[in-house]
């Protein structure tokens, strides 16, 4: 009862109150004009500030979003060996955690930017009255106002709105930071701000901005140099150039006193700091530890094919989804491909002269230095720079760099002008102009077990051209293409003692074509030999033979399996007359060494996103039961078999045992004295226009060739194993600790015989020998397909063949000497033959 009484006691006393308040307004309302006059100023001022707040925040974003903002971040690349190796990015970005950050750091900034930090609600009152003043006093100038923003307002500036000036955004601005300051925690902000602050040098954030100016981390900063990335958020284009380090110095010192005065150091630290000199380093582009541009662009290729370029595209882009990349590279194998391959282009080269201008530059464009800064055009060969020549007067030249810098130019060839650019190295006080070969080509080296592809090189430097003919060009393979041809046969019946014609053979490809008729390289040929003997000696007549005899569609069939190329069934394609790439051929053969089962060529092998969490990997495999919580007491889980099955085991064995007689006697003999246990094939096309070499051991497999882009003769001199196979020689000397001289292992079902290398006969006597032309050697069979296991069976038939001529040469009486003196031996024989001897 008595809490109802004070309930209408309090409903009587707002009742009377309001009553007198509307009657005392009603009253003046009516009695005095000004009153009327003041009270519509205030309603209409108060109305215009509703609807102007309203419109401001109409259009707002929404401050919670900070809460799971993700800044844009780049990719960092590492190798096999986990180090980092490349990132790609188009701005300096690393995110750190608030503990991350040096309390002397985070101080610097404070006593720089808004020393009330930690105080205040968003904004700070007394900083925005004096932006107020300032910008009324240079409104009408070109002069730009100071901001007066607080760390929040930047924040608010940075991430959610535009750089737009303009009275508008600052309120915007205003307005966002108290959203702010209701969402996040102050060291949530200040993580935000550090991590996004615009710092020049296309840096952002503290942590990129210390590699950049002092190429430090952020916890190795010294007192000055924390104190001069504070002063970069005022005007980081102004105060990073050496032309305006007086005027950095200055503000640096102020920073360093505002330090001291708000109790963050002392009066003589700061002094000590204020002696320092500015300490900058040099503007640098981001160097990676291994030069390998073809490599990491077929990375970024299919990096930007699975996830995107940019976060329009996806969350998990290249170039701000922060993704961590494990890549196959492996550095000491890339600098080895990389050398090896020059090495063979400058060979081939040799005393050739100037192949002319890298590219050439027009006046009409502008700058001949600037527009060479902006081709991004670069070398890195030695002391070669690539530069433009800005200026030539008969035996005098200049040269220009990116940098702006000149230098006199000599070893002028007669064709060299203006706005060419070229390759030069620097000789005394000037620079003489150097040859990039014209002939190109391509190296890759892989792990045969795995598909992991170790090292790229698609020509002579990435920095020239983007273009990469380990990948991209399309190439005939020439002879390097014949062991899959003679697999075809291993498959169809032939043995690797199987004799083959090694004669003309031709074909009639219809009535438009007419006759097609092959030869051997060099001309030549006659006799039936070895299967073996043809692929060591790379005769052509008898690999027609043996794709004819194996079946066309048969040899096109495992062309397609092995992932070379899909082609007509044609005999020219057996010669190698289809196109394919260096990666497709040694993926190819790697599936010869890795006994017929080929990995899919991979330079990726998983990415993380920026917490970690694998998101793709080469490997998709699935290990049912490996994360039990508990062992269910069955057998240990286990991955299936990785790759495919694309050739019969004892096949690809076959065929490797073959190929390593090319290195041991056939045509490619300058490997023989490496003494490792290597397969291998040269490959020579028509002209020849390319010169190709593929092989090597159970643990790598390599493959280059040499040619020029637009295909054209290379002279009569060139063939795979004097200009393709130094290239594989210098890689395998340069990494030869990294090669083993374990045999390929030979699967089940392979039988090792003994046979006459020539004949193909299975013998009986004899040891092994190391002559790499020994009469006797082992040759690996399938069962049941070895030669038969007599003895003496061809000289039991030369002796019947010689008595036969006697017959018809001597009378009857000398034929019945012969015969009596002969028929002891011969029953012996017989008997032997009929005996069986092992």
């Amino acid at each position: 009862m008595a809490e109802q009484t004070t309930s209408e006691y309090f409903r009587y006393r707002i009742r009377r109150d309001t009553s007198g308040a509307a009657a005392w307004f009603t009253a003046r309302w009516r009695e005095r004009r000004r009153f009327r006059w003041a009270v519509t100023a205030i309603g209409g001022m108060l109305a215009l500030f509703i609807i102007g707040w309203a419109l401001l925040a109409r259009g707002l974003p929404d401050a919670n979003s900070l809460l799971d903002y993700e800044p844009p971040l780049p990719t960092v690349v590492r190798g096999i060996d986990g180090e980092i190796v490349h990132s790609y990015a188009r701005e300096r970005r690393v995110q750190l955690q608030y503990p991350d950050f040096p309390k002397q750091l985070v101080e610097a900034y404070l006593a720089a930017e808004d020393k009330t930090f930690f105080s205040h609600g968003g904004i700070d009152a007394g900083g925005l009255a004096g932006a107020v003043v300032d910008y009324v006093t240079k409104l009408g100038s070109d002069e730009r106002a100071v901001g007066g923003s607080t760390i929040t307002q930047q924040v608010a500036k940075n991430i959610l709105l535009s750089n737009e000036y303009s009275v508008t955004r600052k309120l915007k601005e205003m307005l966002l930071a108290r959203r702010i300051e209701g969402v996040l925690t102050k060291q949530q902000i200040l993580e935000l701000y550090l991590n996004e602050i615009p710092l020049g040098r296309r840096s952002f954030g503290v942590q990129a901005a210390s590699r950049a100016y002092f190429d430090k981390d952020v916890g190795d900063l010294e007192l000055h140099e924390s104190a001069f990335l504070a002063i970069l958020p005022k005007a980081p284009e102004t105060y990073s150039r050496e032309k305006n380090s007086g005027a950095a110095l200055a503000r640096r010192n102020f920073v360093l006193d505002q330090m001291a005065e708000n109790d963050f150091v002392s009066a003589a630290e700061a002094s000590a700091a204020k002696s320092q000199p500015l300490g900058l380093i040099s503007p640098k582009d981001d160097t990676k530890s291994v030069d390998a541009g073809y490599f990491l662009e077929e990375v970024r290729r299919q990096l930007i094919e699975e996830f995107g370029e940019t976060a329009e595209t996806s969350k998990n882009s290249v170039y701000s989804g922060g993704l961590w990349v494990r890549t196959s590279l492996d550095p000491e194998l890339q600098v080895a491909a990389r050398d090896a391959l020059r090495s063979g282009m400058l060979a081939y080269h040799g005393n050739r002269g100037w192949a002319g201008p890298l590219a050439t530059l027009k006046e009409e464009d502008g700058s001949l230095t600037k527009q060479l800064a902006s081709s991004y055009l670069g070398i890195n060969y030695r002391d070669w720079r690539v530069g433009v020549v800005t200026g030539r007067s008969g035996s005098q030249a200049t040269i220009g760099f990116a940098d702006g810098t000149t230098a006199p130019l000599g070893g002028l060839p007669d064709a060299l002008k203006k706005g060419d650019v070229i390759a030069a190295s620097p000789t005394g006080g000037s620079y003489r102009v150097r040859t990039v070969p014209e002939v190109s080509g391509g190296f890759v080296a892989q792990d045969p077990q795995t598909g992991r592809v170790l090292a790229m090189q698609g020509g002579f430097d990435s920095r020239l051209g983007s273009f990469n003919r380990a990948t991209q060009a399309e190439r005939q393979p020439g002879s390097t293409i014949k062991p899959f041809v003679y697999a075809t046969g291993l498959d169809n019946g032939m043995t690797p003692a199987t004799e083959i014609p090694d004669q003309t053979y031709c074909f009639y490809q219809g009535a438009n074509l007419g006759e097609k008729c092959f030869r051997n390289f060099g001309g030549g040929g006659g006799g039936v030999h070895t299967m073996r003997w043809g692929l060591e000696q790379s005769r052509n007549l008898m690999t027609v033979h043996i794709a004819m005899d194996a079946g066309m569609p048969n040899v096109i069939k495992t062309f397609e399996r092995v992932g070379i190329g899909s082609y007509e069934p044609y005999p020219s394609f057996a010669l190698g007359a289809g196109d394919t790439t260096v990666l497709k051929m040694v993926n190819a053969y790697s599936a010869l060494a890795n006994q017929g089962r080929q990995q899919p060529a991979s330079v990726i092998d998983y990415v993380q996103d920026r917490r970690g969490k694998v998101i793709w990997r080469a490997d998709k495999r699935k290990c049912t039961g490996c994360s039990m919580a508990e062992w269910d007491g069955k057998g240990m889980p286990r991955l299936a078999p990785a790759g495919k099955q694309v050739m019969d085991p004892r096949t690809a064995f076959q065929t490797v045992h073959m190929l390593q007689g090319v290195i041991i006697r056939g045509t490619a003999t300058r490997l023989r004295d490496l003494e490792l246990p290597i397969f291998g094939k040269t490959g020579t096309t028509s002209g020849p226009t390319n010169a190709w070499f593929v092989g090597g051991t159970p643990e790598f497999v390599a493959g280059t060739y040499l040619g020029f882009d637009a295909p054209r003769d290379m002279g009569g001199y060139v063939q795979g194993g004097n200009t393709a196979g130094p290239i594989f020689k210098n890689f395998v000397l340069a990494t030869k600790k990294r090669w083993s001289t374990d045999p390929f292992p030979a699967p089940k079902g392979i039988r090792m015989v003994r046979i006459d290398r020539v004949s193909g006969k299975r013998v009986f006597a004899g040891g092994e020998s190391n002559d790499p032309k020994a009469a006797v050697i082992w040759e690996a069979f399938k069962p049941d397909t070895e030669p038969p296991r007599r003895t003496r069976q061809d000289e039991v038939e030369t002796r019947r063949k010689e008595i036969l001529a006697l017959i018809r040469r001597g009378g009857r009486a000398a034929e019945e000497s012969r015969r009596q003196s002969a028929q002891p031996a011969e029953a012996s024989n017989f008997a032997e033959e009929q005996g069986g001897l092992y």
